[in-house]
């Protein structure tokens, strides 16, 4: 666990590639065309305006935890943030619900893309303006702000593959993002994933997004039977 409360080099990199990940995700949902919105997503039970209205609740976690300092030392980092659960969600978690009520009664995607692009803005700016060796509290735990944020382009790089997963036109994540994505989830999940998968199918192959196809299991070996990493 890093306590170190010095931003190294990557440290501040990660926060940097927060702004890059969550501008190219807001930028990716305002692209879409209504129609899209009624589209289901990577997200089980989720159609995409559901995920939209998801990502307005996350930029506001960003809000409250960016302003809620803390006084105490870290308990984790970018990595501990995440843990590995061997439940899938099942939409049927009260939060899950709300979010589906709640996008439904946006009604017009517009007013959703605007709430998101309000909001989400807000949320960029507040990370830019971050202090990153500010320690914050979050879920009962203390982060550094820069590794809440660090912890974030996990989050912002799986929602933009879940937004896209069935929209042919949509952008895809920027590549650094897959990459350091792909090196955060080795990390929590403490594997490695074969060389020949490209980041974006480690993500999805991995957090069970897709099924691994039967030469990817062969590569795979024994981590097949382990997989998928739920992240929660």
């Amino acid at each position: 666990m890093r306590l170190s409360l010095v931003a190294g080099p990557h440290y501040v990199a990660d926060v940097d590639l927060f702004s890059r990940t969550w501008s190219a995700l807001r930028a990716a949902v305002a692209g879409l065309p209504d129609e899209d919105f009624a589209q289901p997503s990577g997200c089980r039970g989720w159609l995409v305006r559901d995920l939209v209205c998801h990502l307005v609740i996350d930029a506001q976690d960003v809000l409250i935890t960016l302003a809620t300092p803390a006084e105490t030392e870290p308990t984790r980092d970018a990595i501990t943030y995440w843990q590995v659960t061997d439940t899938p969600p099942t939409g049927d978690d009260p939060l899950d619900a709300l979010t589906v009520r709640l996008a439904a009664a946006y009604q017009e995607p517009r007013l959703l893309k605007f709430h998101l692009d309000d909001v989400g803005a807000a949320a960029g700016r507040a990370a830019e303006l971050a202090d990153p060796n500010l320690r914050v509290g979050t879920q009962g735990e203390v982060l550094t702000a820069g590794d809440y944020l660090s912890a974030y382009v996990l989050e912002w790089t799986l929602h933009h593959l879940d937004l896209i997963a069935h929209l042919k036109d949509a952008p895809e994540p920027p590549a650094e993002g897959l990459a350091r994505t792909r090196e955060m989830l080795e990390k929590i999940a403490g594997t490695t994933f074969p060389a020949s998968f490209s980041d974006k199918d480690v993500l999805l192959v991995a957090t069970g997004r897709r099924a691994a196809t039967d030469t990817e299991k062969t590569a795979l070996g024994p981590l097949a039977a382990r997989l998928p990493f739920i992240l929660g």
